[in-house]
């Protein structure tokens, strides 16, 4: 099929895409789609595969289209030749607006061997993954305020070195609500892992299978539950992260799929980020997502802003165009038993950011198992508190919240000290994320093991300087928090002021 009959086919009423070389007719799709019509119809008439293909599973296109909407083969000699979008290249020379180190223009992707920590991950993936990818994992809320401090607190957090102690031995084993894991370090749910590289969440749980550790797959992830733990051993730990949709079918319909995966050990319910955040650097990418409104839960295209002249889109990034369809009804009185309905698998909460919610959170019990304090990556509100925060204001006000459920926390871990100190406040595991889709965009599931490999290294080191031997050894008396602590919310105690479950 000609290219130039392709293009005639670019409006609602007959809309045509290409994909993998191959024309569909997508038009009765337009209002089925999850993520809008809107990111379809302003891809009518055109190629659309380089933007489809990182952020939709494999097997999506034979899901969810009939065997009718195959058109047949385009003629590839007659699809014209365009300049690569600044969206679509690296951006080895052009750093985000608001990074604060940006790389000289001699820098040199190093070899993973000599990639030495954390931190010398993030420049490389910049230099290898598109702009638009690196974009949308960089991103953060607003002023990117909450994303830096999840790093800077831990400077303020100091060790307590003992001596005399023999640390020939050292153990980083333990348990994620019962399951035996090899480090205290998971990954986080992290979204759109082919932006960074072909073998996406499936290349991150390689890595993972490698070091015994725990990966969450993202309600958002580009492949399939299945298509990720596919050749993984039912000992394999994983979690699936949920974002409860508004139609609750589709999400009564995940859970059922989860039920089937032995390796899933527990549901991550994430509740931190209802509406997505202002995440400028996914906007300023000028991909396809900037183009859509903004989509909050709360919101369809008769409630978005008005502020705009009439034709002219909002701007969203990748980011924004995820949470389509994402529900904004949660409530401690109606999800949880909604929840025990459709699965029997542990919950865990994410995305607590106060004690108060950590001690609700702790009424649920035993349904309920744990909670991730998390400010999501310092992705959605801007200036909240990062996770450490959170676990010290935990041990203030309401400390018996550590021995009824078990706490984890995310964001700004970068060094194996603030691992062993997160551990040391109470925390059960740390997560990460950017982390691990970095490693993923600079070296595949290579680079992934190199991060496991730095952390548990440095976790190790800390761990024999602080005279401790295994996990569950680690304690208050290896910090010092003081500093920290001034920074804590310091109002009344909020616990206490009634009796039994709240009716919230």
């Amino acid at each position: 099929m000609d290219y130039k009959e392709v293009a005639k086919h670019n409006a609602a009423d007959s809309c045509w895409v290409v994909l993998y070389g191959k024309v569909y007719d997508v038009t009765d799709f337009l209002p089925n789609h999850p993520g809008g019509a809107k990111i379809i119809l302003q891809l009518a008439g055109q190629d659309a595969t380089e933007e489809y293909d990182p952020v939709h599973p494999p097997g999506t296109l034979e899901e969810q289209l009939p065997k009718s909407a195959l058109l047949g083969p385009v003629d590839k000699t007659t699809i014209p030749q365009v300049e690569q979008a600044p969206a679509d290249t690296p951006i080895n020379s052009t750093p985000m607006a608001s990074s604060s180190t940006p790389e000289p223009e001699a820098y040199t992707v190093p070899p993973l061997e000599d990639i030495l920590n954390i931190g010398e991950f993030e420049p490389a993936a910049r230099h290898l993954i598109s702009r638009k990818g690196f974009a949308y994992y960089y991103s953060a809320a607003d002023d990117l305020y909450s994303k830096h401090l999840n790093s800077s607190i831990y400077s303020r957090i100091l060790l307590r070195p003992r001596v005399f102690v023999d640390c020939t031995s050292c153990s980083t084993s333990t348990t994620m609500l019962g399951s035996p894991v090899s480090l205290p370090i998971y990954v986080a749910p992290a979204a759109m892992a082919r932006l960074g590289h072909p073998t996406g969440e499936q290349g991150i749980a390689q890595a993972c299978a490698t070091f015994g550790a725990c990966q969450i797959i993202s309600n958002n992830a580009s492949m399939t539950p299945e298509q990720i733990v596919s050749g993984a051993p039912p000992t394999q730990v994983f979690g699936w992260q949920l974002y409860v949709q508004t139609e609750r079918h589709k999400s009564e319909a995940m859970l059922g799929r989860i039920a089937k995966l032995p390796q899933i050990k527990f549901i991550v319910l994430t509740l931190d980020a209802p509406v997505p955040g202002k995440r400028e650097d996914d906007e300023r990418a000028k991909n396809v997502g900037a183009n859509l409104p903004i989509k909050s839960a709360v919101q369809d295209d008769t409630s978005s802003s008005k502020s705009r002249p009439e034709g002219v889109p909002a701007k969203g990034g990748i980011g924004a165009s995820l949470f389509a369809g994402t529900a904004p009804d949660l409530t401690w009185a109606t999800t949880l038993p909604w929840l025990k309905k459709h699965t029997n698998l542990p919950i865990v909460l994410k995305g607590l950011q106060t004690h108060e919610d950590a001690y609700l959170a702790s009424l649920y019990t035993p349904q309920v198992a744990g909670i991730m304090l998390s400010n999501h990556g310092g992705r959605a509100a801007d200036t909240a508190p990062p996770s450490i925060h959170t676990l010290l204001e935990i041990r203030k006000y309401c400390p018996e919240v550590l021995t009824k459920l078990e706490v984890y926390i995310d964001g700004g871990i970068k060094r194996g000290t603030d691992v062993v100190k997160a551990l040391a406040l109470g925390a059960r595991g740390v997560g990460i994320g950017r982390a691990a889709l970095y490693g993923l965009g600079v070296g595949g599931p290579a680079g992934v093991e190199r991060v496991f490999e730095i952390l548990k290294a440095e976790t190790e080191t800390a761990m024999r300087l602080l005279g401790v031997s295994r996990v569950e050894e680690l304690g208050m008396q290896h910090v010092n928090t003081r500093l920290a602590e001034r920074e804590i919310y310091d109002g009344p105690a909020w616990v206490g002021v009634f009796n039994g479950r709240p009716k919230l």
